[in-house]
């Protein structure tokens, strides 16, 4: 019995290590990027972190890329005339001692003409350019549904309206 207890302790701990990711740049802690699985026809797609800087001075995340789309771009959603717009921004301040949340609805980053369908439980490389800390290569995690974020306000409306991409 202690053995079977033993090994699914294990089997968990093995689990929730394989679903978290965390990346260190310097002075910027980056957590869990992730990616909503789409319908396979989707040519576009959004990925999601948190930036944490543990530093004390600010940094600046500059753009993105990844071999998985056409391109990746920087956006966020603003308030225009009474109703929530997307819109592309040149880059996001990471503040000395804070953090940026790139969740839907919020900062996130845009990842225009999918070569290829994104699938569940996979993962796929992506580059953060940053001011400061140099270009950080990160994995996307695919998932069905978004996580328990931490670091959200809210913590679990993490829902993203795909800003009336396509997706047929």
């Amino acid at each position: 019995m202690r053995k079977t207890l033993l090994a699914f302790a294990v089997l968990l701990g093995f689990s929730g290590a394989t679903m978290a990711h965390e990346y260190e740049a310097g002075n910027l802690h980056i957590d869990h990027p992730w990616s909503l699985l789409l319908p396979a026809n989707s040519v576009n797609g959004a990925a999601y972190f948190i930036v944490q800087n543990h530093g004390k001075d600010a940094d600046r995340l500059l753009g993105a890329d990844t071999d998985r789309a056409a391109s990746a771009e920087i956006h966020q959603h603003v308030e225009k005339d009474g109703m929530m717009k997307m819109q592309k921004v040149e880059g996001v301040d990471i503040p000395a001692g804070g953090k940026v949340i790139f969740a839907p609805g919020q900062y996130h980053l845009m990842l225009f003409g999918l070569k290829k369908p994104l699938t569940d439980g996979e993962r796929f490389p992506l580059t953060l350019h940053f001011q400061k800390a140099g270009d950080v290569k990160v994995e996307i995690a695919v998932q069905k549904e978004a996580p328990l974020s931490k670091g959200a306000e809210g913590g679990t409306d993490m829902g993203h309206d795909m800003h009336g991409m396509k997706m047929n």
